[in-house]
């Protein structure tokens, strides 16, 4: 199973053991605030989790645990997972707020679109944020992905980047 480093981060499989971890992040309504599944109970949490470990034995892609060197604490998630029931792939990432405004959102997709296009060879990784999350709409632009169009029916938009696109902005870069 992959893993990767980081400056800051961690990103591993998740294990059974990080339940009571992801259910203190998974269960704070500002965190959730703009994710469709909304607060999540601990039976909730549980069956996310076994999804997410189900998800890389099936795939061989998914969400890391994302765990912050300095003190070893797993902080969140984020990677790579398939949006909705389509086969188009798209980044995400949810935090603890008590880690937001750092830049570590910023690493988890940059390391997560480096692993989709240069392990994986995806040719596009979307994602999918709610109008209103300015913040994460501003990580989607950061890491190169840009504003390709509203989704209908609902207060949601769409952003992609291209394996072209990724590999010459790496280019630049260098």
């Amino acid at each position: 199973m992959q893993e990767i480093e980081t400056a800051r981060l961690y990103l591993r499989q998740f294990t059974p053991d990080d339940l009571d971890d992801l259910y203190r992040i998974y269960s704070d309504s500002e965190v959730m605030k703009y994710l469709s599944e909304g607060v999540r109970n601990r039976k909730e949490t549980a069956a996310d989790l076994f999804q997410i470990i189900a998800h890389w034995e099936k795939h061989a892609f998914g969400l890391w645990a994302v765990v912050y060197k300095e003190n070893n604490q797993l902080i969140g998630d984020g990677g790579l997972r398939f949006l909705g029931k389509t086969p188009k792939v798209e980044v995400g990432y949810v935090l603890a707020k008590a880690y937001w405004g750092k830049g570590l959102a910023s690493e988890v997709a940059a390391a997560s679109l480096k692993y989709g296009f240069e392990v994986l060879k995806l040719e596009k990784i979307g994602y999918v944020a709610h109008t209103e999350n300015r913040s994460s709409r501003r990580v989607m632009e950061k890491v190169g992905m840009r504003y390709q169009h509203n989704l209908d029916h609902s207060n949601r938009v769409y952003y992609s980047i291209s394996r072209r696109i990724y590999q010459s902005k790496v280019v630049e870069l260098s």
